[in-house]
């Protein structure tokens, strides 16, 4: 069952998703904060942190949900552009519907990290997601690496170690598997 699922281009498709989705929370956070950082918002920062650390979990939830809530009316205008047919808009309005919502989630969550975990569910779902984001990388990172590897031997000057990398497989795949 496990090779079943190393080798479906599904699961390959889904596990790709899923780290360009961790990819994008890893470094829209940064930028959010920088740009946080340019609006003369540090004091704010100072000040929000503490209420966080003295207000209870329910409200840091809150506070943390609340990009989402923003997030409709961008897909109700996604589904504007669709209508009619203005295919750039909406790749547009997309890229910064993902880079604005990630990035001011994935600030607002460094914010409220220690206070959402206490909440026991989404202290769960949160270990989940970390579970799916190792199994993604256990199933990405081989690929990865084989693409590398290729991607490497295809440098320009490296042809003769490309020729023999190939001879090596066709004498492989020509040599019965011992059982």
């Amino acid at each position: 069952m496990r090779k079943k699922i190393e080798t479906n281009p599904f699961w390959i498709f889904l596990a790709l998703l899923f780290l360009l989705e961790a990819w994008l929370w890893d470094h829209l956070a940064p930028i959010v904060a920088a740009i946080v950082n340019v609006i003369p918002w540090n004091r704010l920062k100072r000040r929000l942190k503490p209420m966080f650390d003295n207000a209870p979990p329910s409200v840091a939830l809150v506070v943390f949900l609340f990009p989402l809530s923003l997030a409709i009316p961008i897909k109700i205008l996604e589904f504007w552009f669709i209508a009619h047919g203005w295919w750039i808009s909406v790749l547009l309005t997309l890229v910064f519907a993902k880079v604005v919502g990630l990035g001011t989630l994935a600030f607002i969550f460094d914010l409220t990290r220690n206070k959402l975990l206490q909440i026991p569910w989404f202290k769960r779902l949160y270990d989940y997601v970390m579970w799916l984001r190792d199994w993604a990388h256990g199933l990405v990172d081989p690929l990865r690496h084989r693409i590398e590897v290729w991607l490497r031997l295809l440098k320009p000057g490296r042809g003769g170690r490309l020729w023999k990398r190939l001879v090596s497989m066709r004498r492989r795949m020509r040599t019965p598997a011992a059982s």
